[in-house]
Order: C-alpha cells, then structure tokens, then sequence
C-alpha cells in the first residue's frame, strides 16, 4: 500500500514539472516572439536599401488657394447678330467646333433689305448724275450754261457719291462681305438674309437662339471660344503677396480629372487687394490642346513661396498603408520598425514631416517599399 501511495505522489510531481515546463517553454516563445512592425535585415537586404539619417531641409513653403479654370478673354468671341430681324436658320450646336467666319445662323431683316435698296438708289442716282455732269459740262464749254449752273450739278453729283459710299459702309457693318456688296453692285439684287458668323476659330460654349426669334444687335447669341490654352485663377492671400511673381511656375490640381496636377506660369498678378476677402487675384496659362480641361472647373493652385529649414525625408522613404504614412525607423542593431508618421509639404522629392521623427534618428531613406514587401512576408510565415 506505501508502495503504491509513493508511486500516484511521483507521477503527480512529474506531471507538475512537465506542466511547469511547458508553460515555461511558452512564455519563452511568447517573450521572443518578433513585433510585427519590425523587420531584421540581412545582408541582401542590406544591398537594396539605402540608410541614413534624420537631417533638417531648407523646403520651399507652399500656400494651397482654392481656384477655377477660365477661357482667356482674348481667345474668348460674343457674338450677335448684325442686323434686326428673325433668326431663319440655326447651322450650329452647343459643343461645336467651328472656323472663323463659318457661318453660324442666318437672320431675316427688312433693316438689311432697306439699307440694300438705299445703296442700289445711291448708284443710280450716281448714274444719273454723271450724266447730268457730264452734259452741264458741254453746254457750259458752248456758253449756254453758267458756272454756277455748272458747279451745282457737279456738287449734286458729289452728294450722291457720298450717299452710296455711306451706303457701302453700312452694308457692312450690317454683315455683307465685300463679294455681297460686289454682287449686289452688279446685279441690284436684293437679298433679305445676313450671315452671323464667327470671329475666331474655337468652340461654342454657349448658345442664346431660337429658330424665330427676333433678335437684335446688342443680343448675345453664341459664345465662341479657342479653349487650346485656359486661365487658372486663384486669390492669394495677401500676406503671401510678396513671394509671388509673373513667370513663376505653380502646380495646379484638378480634382475632377482624378486630381490630376498640371504645370503653369503665372502670367498676371491683380495690382489691388479685394477688401472683403484681403486676397489679390493671381492668373495662370495653362495649355489645353488635348481638351481636358472645362471652363469653370475647380482647382487647387501650389504656390511656393519662403524656404524655411524643417525635418524631411525622401519620399523613397515613405510607406503608405491603409490611409495612413509610415517610415521604417531602427530600434537596434539590424533592426527597423515602421512608424507613423505625419507629412506636411512636398518639395520635389523630399516631403516635410511634421510628427513622428526626430533629428538624428536613423531611418531607411532609400527602398522602403521594398523592405516593406519583406516585412509582409515574414508577417505570414
């Protein structure tokens, strides 16, 4: 029986210390268990990276406006009808490109009709005064007429003369091209409609017009616009007024185009500050030849302005995951553990931090992606 009793306490105190172990042996592998942030890096890793430490860089400040895209003013066409009448054809669309002088609508006037009546009296009134002219000047060489007789028929004569050119003149600013009025000049025959043609080359951007409507010359009927270069304006505040100069190059961001950043020169800064907003309007050329850009478009205009000396890294240092930034900072020797961090301006190739590193810190400045994809696959091992 004491037999027995000593064996069942031998096995209970094997039991514990086996437990005792294994628990032992847990709590060691839980101790040496690798952060999931942290990485080792071995010697072929080592080839492919570049290390190095936190420094201060002298950045170029940076102030982010808020803009829009214009059509320049001077690549920019109002046009109206000539004339007053009724619209009896429309030839364009909204969206359409057109050629300088395509005809764009044609218009009805009794205005045109009248004025083309005026110019065919004016040059026969012309014929019939030559003639006159030309009979005073026999019978005053025969000495049955007088001088005066004479010179009044020839003043006569030189009042119609100027009827006629005032006619012409009228013609076209009614809208007849030289070839109309030749024509017309020709053959005396009326025509009723006038041509509403572009002036530049561009694209219509808006349209005002009916078929039937009546319109005059003050009405805007289409807007034409060469859209292959566009203004990008921005207000800049005015304490930031001093850094800005013309031919400076800004980097524009186009949120509707998948924030999408063009380059351009800032070609116009506003000479007055607008008291409500304390802003000074800036205007960029931006070149549009593929037609990407819209009119009205929203933008955020880049504009450099100060350096001033602030902690940065290369943009090969960062490590973007899940909407957030990391760097790959050493914690011991071989070893390098991500870190959020938070970005501020980006200058070229070099990004501003604003938390998270301090001066002297040794950090991977050169292949991060790549330590980072290594970092992942011991992560699943």
């Amino acid at each position: 029986m004491l037999k027995k009793l000593i064996f069942i306490v031998f096995l209970v105190i094997t039991s514990v210390s086996f437990l005792g172990c294994q628990s032992k042996q847990k709590d060691a592998s839980k101790d040496t268990k690798i952060d999931p942030l942290e990485i080792i890096i071995t010697p072929q890793i080592q080839q492919q990276i570049k290390i190095d430490t936190v420094k201060k860089v002298d950045l170029t400040d940076a102030v982010n406006v808020p803009g829009r895209i214009e059509v320049q003013q001077s690549r920019l066409a109002k046009i109206g009808s000539p004339v007053v009448g009724r619209i009896s054809d429309i030839r364009v669309s909204l969206g359409q490109e057109v050629k300088q002088n395509e005809v764009l609508a044609k218009v009805n006037s009794v205005e045109l009709t009248q004025m083309q009546l005026s110019y065919i009296k004016a040059k026969q009134q012309i014929e019939l005064k030559t003639k006159a002219f030309e009979r005073a000047e026999l019978l005053f060489n025969a000495g049955v007429i007088s001088k005066a007789e004479m010179l009044r028929i020839q003043t006569e004569l030189e009042s119609v003369k100027a009827e006629f050119n005032a006619s012409e003149d009228q013609l076209e600013i009614l809208g007849m091209t030289k070839n109309a009025i030749q024509k017309l000049k020709s053959t005396s025959q009326i025509d009723s409609y006038s041509d509403v043609t572009s002036r530049i080359a561009g694209h219509v951007i808006t349209k005002h017009v009916n078929i039937g409507q009546v319109v005059q010359p003050a009405d805007e009927l289409f807007s034409v616009a060469d859209l292959s270069h566009l203004w990008a304006v921005a207000e800049i505040p005015e304490q930031q007024v001093a850094y800005i100069q013309i031919d400076q190059e800004v980097n524009i961001d186009i949120p509707a185009l998948d924030d999408k950043r063009v380059k351009g020169k800032i070609i116009f800064v506003s000479n007055i500050v607008n008291p409500e907003t304390r802003t000074v309007m800036v205007r960029t050329d931006i070149e549009n030849s593929n037609q990407a850009l819209k009119p009205d478009m929203l933008i955020t205009m880049t504009i450099q302005s100060k350096k001033t000396s602030r902690i940065a890294v290369p943009l090969s240092a960062i490590v973007r995951e899940n909407d957030h930034t990391y760097v790959f900072v050493k914690t011991a020797e071989s070893r390098f553990r991500l870190r959020e961090v938070d970005l501020g301006h980006r200058d070229g190739e070099i990004v501003s931090i604003l938390n998270g590193l301090a001066l002297d810190e040794t950090i991977v400045a050169d292949g991060a992606f790549h330590l980072n994809n290594e970092r992942k696959k011991k992560e699943l091992e």
